[in-house]
């Protein structure tokens, strides 16, 4: 199943999601046995239609911030992060995080999650045939680049026309004029922590992120670095950005989610989309 772009799924209410009963199946089974054109309630996409057909149009709903939830690492910390309401997982194929999962011995589990969440595979300075193979696979929706790749590199992947996802650490303000270079529109904008690539849970200066993103109108921007649920509000408040991003912000170890920050994390994400 091949996306436009990332994150382009059917919006919920800015309340968020409510908690799943006590007891419930798995969401991924719900959805499953759900009668046609029909989705579970909890669903983050739930709407008349097929998932991901359309989108709400309901007034104020549409300044929603998306969420993605990256270092998945298992079945039922993504069942979990879907329940929360998260928009798109992330899976990251570096072999030096501590977040790496082998795709395809999890490609079982990732293929039978929900069509309505994005699933994002992160590579990092891997070889472009790798990151090409990995963007082919069916079970993967986009490629998230967190590396040093080049421009070429971007642009021959995303040519491919599987979303691309590019991060780039920012150090300065002078770098806004140079994130519409990637060939996508999607940019994920992290802290800047010498000799790593994301995940350090260092937080980015919110002003500097702010300036960033009223510079580059036209680009979808997603913030990450050092979120969680206790700061997530304000930084949407703040820097107004398309989407967030955070791992190690609703962690109990490093690639194992702690639900409760998850359906926190979502929430405050929610609140502070209110006030856009």
């Amino acid at each position: 199943m091949s996306h436009p772009e990332i994150f382009e799924r059917p919006a919920v209410p800015p309340s968020g999601p409510e908690p799943p009963p006590s007891g419930a199946e798995p969401l991924s089974a719900r959805v499953a046995h759900a009668p046609a054109g029909q989705l579970p309630a909890h669903a983050p996409a739930a709407l008349e239609g097929a998932a991901g057909a359309g989108a709400w149009s309901v007034a104020g709903w549409s300044q929603r911030v998306r969420v993605k939830i990256c270092g998945l690492t298992n079945a039922a910390d993504a069942e979990a992060a879907i329940e929360a309401g998260a928009d798109a997982l992330g899976f990251n194929t570096w072999s030096g995080s501590r977040r790496f999962l082998e795709l395809e011995k999890a490609a079982d589990w990732i293929a039978a999650l929900p069509s309505f969440v994005t699933r994002v595979a992160l590579c990092v300075n891997a070889p472009l045939e790798e990151a090409a193979r990995i963007a082919g696979l069916p079970f993967i929706d986009a490629v998230q680049l967190h590396g040093d790749e080049t421009r070429e590199y971007c642009e021959e992947l995303a040519a491919l026309r599987r979303p691309v996802l590019r991060a780039v650490r920012l150090e300065n303000f002078a770098q806004a004029a140079t994130l519409g270079q990637w060939g996508t529109r999607q940019v994920l904008i992290d802290a800047a922590v010498s000799g790593a690539y994301g995940g350090t849970g260092a937080r980015l200066e919110l002003e500097l992120a702010a300036r960033t993103v009223r510079f580059c109108e036209g680009l979808c921007l997603t913030l990450a670095g050092g979120l969680d649920p206790d700061n997530v509000a304000e930084a949407v408040r703040v820097v107004r950005p398309y989407a967030v991003d955070v791992a190690s912000g609703v962690e109990s170890a490093p690639g194992r989610k702690d639900v409760t920050k998850m359906r926190a994390f979502v929430q405050a994400v929610a609140e502070g989309s209110r006030a856009l």
